[in-house]
């Protein structure tokens, strides 16, 4: 593990996506209000993190890598905040032109449990990236990665020409290409070198309609995913079942998860690509890549909130599985 960690500090990657501010209101209610019957939350405190693409970037770069974020961030208070998140850790920017709002996500917590989301952000085409704009926003830049992480939480800021060009100047460099799609979108993602939907997106990308408490048809999704989409590899995350591992649309091994204690699964899917891309870009296997991207998952969703993890951490929990 320690000889990937050092692979993958000196590995730069760019992710495109949809940013977003996550925003927590800590408080406590003891009372209902006298004009609803609504808990009365009495704040404690405020507190600001990276989400959704952002919180991508932010894995790569708690992970050793250099990470450089293209995104929309508005010209607002949030916007700012975010920026400013980014930039403490690091994290080159890349502002994508716009019109709309900072994406922000305010969750209200009483007790470290979620009573309510609180969402703002404008319509799709508000972040949508002028095709004429790709090149010259992205030219440069893929020639500088080892990696490109297309991020889709289906705000609009990805488009098909967008992924399909920017996947074109990636291969013409040798650049990975890793995706983590919405396939509400139906963007065709030109044969990734990794694709990573979990359990529900995967069913959807098979064009599979699942009655409930039916076991998950692997091997028939596996095949569809890669008739349709060829992607070099597929892996797909069942949250506590671990990590399904597919090539060349056959249904291999079941990476089982390593968490210890689950408190928290926000953010774990970003946390999942940006593990796997990483130990894919190093030379790593996929089974290694998988065992290290559960490792860090692991440790991510032991904690509350969109979070990330240290090779520290990572060496930590390794450590304790022996």
């Amino acid at each position: 593990m320690k000889s990937l960690l050092r692979k993958i500090s000196r590995l730069r990657v760019l992710v495109i996506g949809d940013v977003m501010l996550d925003h927590y209101i800590w408080g406590d209610a003891q009372r209902l209000s006298p004009e609803a019957p609504v808990p009365v939350v009495e704040v404690d405190r405020d507190s600001y993190s990276a989400g959704g693409a952002a919180n991508v970037a932010l894995n790569l770069a708690s992970l050793g890598a250099k990470a450089t974020l293209a995104g929309f961030f508005g010209k607002d208070d949030a916007g700012q905040r975010l920026r400013g998140i980014l930039t403490q850790k690091g994290i080159a920017t890349i502002a994508t032109p716009g019109t709309g709002a900072t994406i922000t996500k305010t969750r209200v917590l009483v007790r470290r449990q979620q009573l309510c989301r609180l969402d703002r952000e404008s319509p799709q085409h508000d972040y949508h990236i002028d095709p004429a704009l790709i090149d010259a926003t992205f030219g440069k830049i893929i020639k500088q990665v080892d990696a490109v992480i297309f991020s889709d939480y289906a705000k609009g800021l990805l488009s098909e020409q967008l992924v399909a060009q920017v996947s074109t100047m990636a291969r013409a460099h040798q650049v990975f290409v890793a995706v983590d799609p919405k396939p509400r979108r139906q963007l065709n993602f030109l044969q990734p070198d990794l694709l990573t939907p979990n359990r529900k997106e995967a069913l959807q990308l098979a064009g599979i309609e699942q009655e409930p408490h039916r076991s998950f048809p692997a091997a028939v999704v596996c095949a569809r995913i890669y008739e349709r989409y060829r992607p070099k590899h597929l892996v797909i995350t069942l949250s506590e079942d671990g990590m399904l591992l597919s090539h060349r649309g056959k249904a291999g091994r079941v990476v089982p998860t390593i968490a210890r204690e689950v408190f928290d699964v926000s953010g774990a899917g970003d946390t999942a690509i940006a593990g796997l891309t990483l130990g894919l870009a190093a030379g790593a296997t996929l089974e290694k890549a998988a065992h290290f991207a559960n490792v860090a998952s692991g440790v991510v969703v032991a904690k509350l909130g969109t979070a990330t993890a240290t090779p520290a951490e990572i060496l930590a929990q390794q450590h304790g599985e022996k």
